[in-house]
């Protein structure tokens, strides 16, 4: 049994989905990374890393 495929060349082939994943990627990187240096390191109460007595 025979399946059909095409194929594409390089000028057809448009990553949208994977530049999509990519960008979003980097902007959960940039908000996580504002939460713990701001929150984290320059808050002075109680943190999520550890528990100030």
């Amino acid at each position: 049994m025979r399946t059909a495929h095409r194929e594409i060349g390089h000028d057809e082939f448009d990553p949208v989905g994977t530049l999509t994943l990519v960008i979003g990627y980097f902007l959960l990187l940039v908000v996580l990374w504002i939460f713990v240096y701001f929150v984290e390191f320059l808050g002075r109460e109680l943190t999520v890393v550890g528990v100030v007595v």
